[in-house]
């Protein structure tokens, strides 16, 4: 999505739900929507109520939920960013107008993280979602050909005995294989002290 000449095919992707393409405009826009939205709160009551991921989550859900409806019909990705930015201005907006009209004294909600947890939702954000597939794919490259291949059968759910049975050995040895590379790649990423 560099070129706008790329941009409609892009959006067409959105349009069909291509979760390649909708990870792609996550990572892309979310931390341009969340940093408008954090600059744009001014009152630490509010801050304290709801913050820039609560926004920028529910903009996007909204925006997918549109899009593949085909309504919104745009030509360049900063037609895009515009308006992704003016629905976060607005969610932010009624966001604020809420918590207002209910008069709420956010200094009286529970400290208690039992009840947040009951509140939050267990699913991972769509940047923790593209955060996690960016890491598995530096991990995979990170492998040799050899682990690649004893890992993508185990993430397909093989048992030891079948990745022995399609790739030659014996279950112990291939665990072993995958485990000392996973340990390899964990050295090599740690910091250098």
């Amino acid at each position: 999505m560099t070129e706008d000449a790329d941009f409609p095919d892009f959006l067409r992707r959105i349009r069909a739900g291509d979760e390649t393409a909708a990870a792609e405009l996550v990572r892309r826009f979310e931390p341009m929507i969340r940093r408008e939205v954090r600059m744009r709160i001014k009152d630490d009551r509010l801050n304290r109520a709801f913050d820039s991921v609560d926004v920028s989550q529910s903009v996007l859900a909204c925006f997918f939920s549109r899009a593949a409806t085909g309504e919104y019909d745009l030509d360049r990705p900063a037609q895009l960013a515009k308006l992704l930015l003016t629905m976060a201005r607005n969610r932010l907006i009624s966001r604020a107008r809420g918590e207002r009209r209910l008069i709420r004294d956010v200094r009286r909600l529970a400290a208690d993280p039992g009840v947040l947890e009951k509140v939050m939702d267990a699913r991972p954000s769509p940047s923790q979602v593209v955060s996690r597939k960016d890491e598995l794919d530096v991990l995979r490259t990170s492998l040799t050909d050899e682990e690649r291949q004893i890992f993508d059968l185990r993430v397909e759910g093989f048992s030891w005995e079948e990745v022995a049975t399609q790739l030659g050995g014996n279950p112990p040895s291939r665990r072993m294989q995958l485990s000392r590379g996973l340990e390899r790649v964990e050295r090599l990423r740690e910091p250098a002290e």
